[in-house]
């Protein structure tokens, strides 16, 4: 009896280090960087809102919350702003324009952007 249980134990115990290994290395698998991605869109996103050609009296962050179609549109979804000629440069230099390497489709981005004062 006593030399069935030590064999159940070491059965059990090796049993225990395979779980975790394999386990180890699931989570040790390495994907895209999500900050690197996210920075690769912010800089895309920057180079398209050129200079507005309205006057900002002073400097406003602003909150901006998009998606990606099928197609690697930029889909504007909420920009937190107060500001209407914000809003609508942002929505009109933004909405519906491509990127060269676009997010993934459906998730949700939200980033601030600051508009300086002209």
């Amino acid at each position: 009896m006593f030399y069935l249980n030590l064999f159940i134990m070491r059965k059990f115990k090796l049993l225990a280090l395979a779980l975790v290994i394999g386990t180890a290395s699931l989570f040790a698998a390495n994907g895209d960087d999500p900050k690197e991605t996210n920075k690769k869109i912010r800089n895309q996103i920057v180079n398209l809102l050129d200079t507005p050609d309205f006057i900002v009296e002073k400097d406003v962050t602003v909150a901006l919350t998009f998606t990606f179609s099928s197609q690697g549109e930029i889909v504007i979804l909420k920009v937190d702003s107060r500001d209407a000629n914000i809003l609508n440069y942002i929505r009109e230099n933004l909405n519906y324009k491509k990127v060269i390497n676009p997010g993934e489709k459906d998730k949700l981005y939200t980033m601030p952007l600051k508009v300086k004062a002209s």
